[in-house]
């Protein structure tokens, strides 16, 4: 492959948002290189477009007191896709950022649920992002559930999971079935792989596609006015991808 996995990841992630005309706000987390870096193409595409919240923004951070501004505008509706991960992600896309094992007597103690279970209800879309794809990670039921994947009726919740993308596959979340389809495997990546990596069960078409690699437009922007964005931001994210310095 002439493109590394990150782009790939990127390029994947961009096209999930999808069109900007029905996009017009995105925010991305701290730590999040990769959303911000697909963010970045659509915009390097897109004439400017869709607005990016970054909070790990480290010069010209809009945001004056943290992350309750980005809660606020969530609430008001002006968030239109987040990102979330988990330590522990299961089949009914829950995530869980306290501790494994029977809580509060945690084996493990993870960074903590923060804002999550509030973006994961005000966002509009949220696509659930981990590199890492093993059972360790894909569990059939979290431990503890810091947001949940959905709601009963009467629970009041503008939004939840679009897909859940990880380093092996991408998953589209069947709103209805409350679990998850296998959309793509990545390439040199099987279906067999996904499903032996994969705690939870879920369900998948008879001939699995693969994820579309990334155009060379794609690469030439990413490794061009992206790379240029991010670096200054995420300089050993960049360092690592592209070889740029910030």
């Amino acid at each position: 492959m002439d493109y590394a996995r990150e782009e790939l990841l990127a390029c994947t992630i961009a096209r999930l948002i999808g069109d900007v005309t029905r996009t017009a706000h995105v925010a991305v987390g701290a730590a999040s290189p990769i959303p911000a870096a697909a963010v970045e193409l659509l915009r390097a595409r897109q004439g400017g477009r869709p607005r990016l919240s970054l909070l790990h923004r480290r010069r010209g951070n809009p945001f004056t007191e943290g992350s309750r501004e980005l809660f606020d505008l969530a609430g008001q509706g002006r968030i239109d896709v987040f990102f979330l991960g988990g330590a522990q992600i299961d089949g009914e896309a829950n995530i869980n950022l306290v501790g494994s094992g029977a809580y509060p007597q945690v084996e493990h103690r993870f960074p903590g649920s923060f804002g999550s279970a509030f973006m994961y209800f005000t966002a509009r879309r949220t696509i659930l992002f981990r590199e890492e794809h093993s059972p360790r990670v894909l569990v059939p039921k979290v431990d503890f559930v810091s947001a949940p994947g959905w709601s009963p009726p009467g629970v009041w919740r503008r939004g939840g999971p679009q897909a859940l993308l990880t380093g092996k596959a991408l998953f589209a979340w069947q709103a209805d079935e409350h679990r998850f389809r296998l959309e793509s495997v990545h390439p040199g990546v099987t279906a067999e792989d996904v499903r032996a990596n994969t705690g939870f069960d879920y369900d998948a078409p008879a001939k699995v596609d693969v994820t579309p690699e990334p155009t060379p437009e794609e690469l030439k922007l990413l490794r061009g006015p992206v790379a240029a964005e991010i670096a200054p931001n995420y300089p050993a994210f960049a360092r690592k991808v592209w070889s740029l310095a910030a």
